[in-house]
């Protein structure tokens, strides 16, 4: 008998943790959470005891507010809870504490910051509670000597360069108008600047982060390089909040350039523009950045008359430089040329700083001017795809044929000196489901030309049901298995990133 218990306790009992180091979809069971009223109201009451009554809101709008927003592709059903209380924190230790009471309560938790993020990053798909960070926007200490700065989550990154520039200083990534910092390191997002200085994965240094169990850790210290341990920063940048809760950031920072200028030149046509981009890149001119813009947006730029200026209504590039006086030069008169060599019909460079805010301008007011020419009813999807620059031409001018076709207005504007770029389509509720399709062949296309289904979007809930082609179901249950060893729980912004149970029948478009 002894023999045989001991057979059973051996063999047919759990003796801890899974040993797969992966976690197959097929393997996952439901999070179970406590999303009842009493439950969430005791809660409240613990809330209220670590930030003031004058910090939890149970207001409808605000709970609204923080559920969706009219910029993100997300559309939620009406089934889709809202949270019950959003929750305003000031420090590292409160947020600690709150996320102690939701792990030991198992209520959900879903981070907010800037609110700009398009892919359904901040819905609330389990209910529970909403942690906004807009306390906490303070610049903790800048280190001059040492180019970085020590920031919280809730800091623009405009204000942040805008105080930079006294001390010649600059922050490069530079996503859209309202992001803020812990939003940014959540998706790892790039911008403008990222063809020459890089994404956001470049410039965080170090990250403090709350556990979904209430630890606090530090992922390293401030030098610009490290080899100990595991690079747990990296882990967090692009976590989307799944993981770990971003309560501090250590950012590095690069000294201005002496000398800066702007050019736009004009195409006849989208493939001539992006074939300009290659021989830019292809022969390494060392430009700060290059976007384009296709027709469509051009006429909507016009349209919306937010510029000084009337524009040619044709395929434009939008090209940065910064460098010494000579370099800048040097770059223009080098980009003048192959931009004639692809057929450039014109070619405008900035003489002076007013000049580069005039040329500049129209880039800046891109999304903007679509949105102005909506119709009543009308919605807005902003998707992103990469893909390697050699494929580029053949992504964008494929895209606009696909949109004209779909009977959906539809403009293109994108970071094309790495490869990525925007699809901005408007379309009403009759329309939603050509919309779906239309993305859809958007990603499908990109991957297969050996790109991503996201540059710097991030993937939210809208792109997580494509990540398995991308990387192959294996990477994907590897994340998964991170998922839970974080967050064994699944408190964390449920459902983002990765799924954490199988999809209903039906829910995943077909491949």
């Amino acid at each position: 008998m002894a023999s045989l218990a001991a057979y059973f306790a051996g063999t047919k009992l759990p003796r801890g943790p899974p040993s797969t180091s992966t976690l197959p979809l097929s393997a996952t069971q439901a999070p179970i959470h406590n999303t009842s009223p009493a439950e969430l109201e005791a809660a409240w009451a613990d809330f209220v005891a670590i930030v003031g009554q004058e910090n939890v809101s149970t207001s409808q709008d605000q709970r609204v507010s923080h559920a969706k927003s009219e910029w993100s592709a997300h559309n939620p059903p009406a089934s889709e809870p809202i949270p019950f209380c959003i929750v305003y924190p000031a420090t590292t230790e409160e947020v600690s504490q709150i996320m102690k009471v939701c792990h030991r309560r198992k209520i959900p938790v879903t981070a907010y910051c800037g609110g700009t993020s398009l892919e359904g990053h901040f819905a609330p798909t389990r209910g529970g509670i909403c942690i906004d960070f807009g306390r906490m926007d303070k610049v903790l200490a800048l280190h001059k000597e040492d180019l970085d700065v020590v920031v919280q989550p809730a800091v623009g990154w405009e204000l942040l360069n805008e105080s930079l520039s006294k001390d010649g200083l600059f922050f490069p990534p530079d996503p859209g108008p309202g992001a803020r910092i812990g939003g940014m390191i959540g998706t790892g997002c790039s911008g403008t600047n990222a063809y020459r200085y890089g994404t956001m994965r470049e410039w965080v240094l170090s990250l403090t982060v709350v556990l979904a169990d209430g630890t606090i850790i530090k992922t390293r210290q401030r030098p610009r390089k490290s080899s100990a341990g595991y690079d747990l920063t990296k882990v967090f940048i692009g976590s989307e909040g799944t993981l770990g809760l971003v309560t501090e950031a250590t950012l590095k920072l690069t000294v201005k350039p002496a000398t800066t200028s702007v050019a736009v030149c004009s195409f006849g046509s989208i493939r001539q523009a992006a074939d300009c981009v290659q021989r830019v890149v292809g022969t390494g001119v060392p430009v700060a950045a290059v976007e384009i813009l296709d027709d469509e947006m051009m006429k909507c730029i016009n349209q919306a008359g937010q510029t000084a200026r009337t524009w040619q209504e044709k395929p434009t590039l939008f090209f940065k430089f910064a460098g010494t006086p000579k370099g800048v030069q040097e770059q223009i008169d080098t980009v003048k040329q192959m931009a004639k060599l692809s057929g450039s019909t014109g070619f405008d460079f900035a003489r002076s700083q007013e000049e580069q805010l005039d040329l500049w301008s129209a880039r800046k007011e891109a999304l903007w001017s679509t949105m102005a020419v909506k119709r009543d009813g009308d919605k807005v999807w902003t998707t992103d795809v990469a893909v390697p620059i050699s494929r580029l031409p053949d992504l964008i001018e494929e895209t606009k044929t696909d949109m004209s076709k779909s009977g959906l207005y539809g403009t293109i504007v994108g970071h094309v000196g790495d490869g990525n770029f925007h699809a901005i389509l408007l379309y009403n509720d009759a329309e939603r489901k050509i919309a779906e399709e239309v993305v859809h062949r958007i990603v499908k296309r990109a991957l297969e030309m050996e790109g991503t289904v996201t540059g710097e979007h991030g993937v939210g809930l809208i792109k997580r049901d494509y990540l398995d082609h991308e990387l192959g179901s294996a990477a994907v249950d590897v994340m998964r298995k991170m998922k839970q060893s974080f967050d064994p729980l699944c408190i964390l912004n449920c459902d983002k990133v990765v799924r954490v149970q199988k999809p209903a029948k039906g829910e995943v478009s077909e491949w």
